[in-house]
């Protein structure tokens, strides 16, 4: 997809406050400090429209983007091991089921995961919660530039095994290389496509 626009919309917490649902979203979601802000820009190809952090949970709220007034991306907290209270915790956990279970727009969430490091129970947990909705769901295995090509290969096939999918299942990226950026969009408007398809005239 070429970009045209993107632009930030607002930030939220809870389902009052989110914008009207009009456009597609496509939701991002990881555990902390796993690169969602960097694969969001990498995407729409600008440096600082989702902002980054190497503070792991700096991220509190729902960010919710533009793209190319056709599309909008939602940048999700990070969960996971952030050193933050458990009450603060909770209220993350909160925010982001809420939004993935009433967001009627909701089109497509991307899981995103470090290629470096095993799936985690959070993870793990996320996985099951959005089988249980029967929520559409792709992996995205981020940094593979910090490993050599066999050792992301063989961690690749770890993760999928651990994970319960087939193997290619998973995409492979590099926000510093921009590896699988292609993939990941061409994996998106093939499912923008057949949501389409599917609305009756």
């Amino acid at each position: 997809m070429k970009i045209t626009s993107a632009e930030f919309v607002k930030s939220a917490v809870w389902p009052p406050q989110y914008p009207e649902a009009v456009l597609p979203e496509i939701a991002f979601v990881g555990r902390s400090n796993v690169g969602k802000s960097s694969l969001i820009n990498t995407l729409v190809a600008r440096k600082n429209l989702a902002k980054t952090s190497n503070t792991p949970g700096r991220t509190q709220l729902i960010n919710f983007f533009t793209i190319n007034e056709k599309l909008s991306f939602v940048d999700l907290p990070g969960y996971g091991f952030a050193k933050v209270s458990q009450s603060v915790k909770k209220d993350w956990g909160d925010m982001i089921e809420a939004y993935l279970k009433e967001r009627q727009n909701l089109a497509l969430v991307i899981f995103i995961l470090d290629i470096r490091r095993n799936p985690s129970v959070d993870d793990l947990a996320l996985r099951d919660w959005l089988e249980s909705y029967r929520l559409p769901y792709l992996y995205i295995l981020t940094k593979v530039d910090k490993l050599s090509n066999n050792q992301a290969a063989s961690q690749r096939r770890a993760i999928e095994k651990e994970l319960r999918v087939s193997s290619g299942k998973t995409i492979l990226f590099s926000a510093k290389t921009q590896k699988g950026k292609d993939k990941i969009w061409q994996a998106l408007d093939d499912h923008l496509a057949r949501l389409k398809d599917q609305i009756p005239d």
